[in-house]
C-alpha cells in the first residue's frame, strides 16, 4: 500500500513534470522506470491524475497531459 503523504509528493512531482514538458507521453511501464515506482504506486499516481483531469490515457496506452488539466 502507498503511504498517502508520499503519494501526495509523487502526485505533485509527476504533475509538475507534465506541466514542464507538455508533450510528454509515457506508458505505465515508462512511468514506473522513470520514477522508480512499483506497480501499486504507478497505478495510484496515474489513476489519481487521470481522475483529476491532469492526464488522459491515449488509445495506445500512453499518458499525456490533458487539455482539461
Amino acid at each position: 500500500m502507498t503511504d498517502p503523504m508520499l503519494l501526495d509528493d509523487w502526485l505533485r512531482l509527476v504533475k509538475a513534470e507534465y506541466e514542464e514538458l507538455p508533450d510528454l507521453h509515457l506508458t505505465r511501464a515508462e512511468v514506473e522506470r522513470l520514477w522508480g515506482f512499483d506497480s501499486t504506486t504507478a497505478d495510484a499516481v496515474l489513476s489519481e491524475l487521470v481522475s483529476a483531469g491532469v492526464l488522459r490515457k491515449t488509445l495506445r496506452g500512453a499518458y499525456i497531459k490533458s487539455n482539461d488539466g
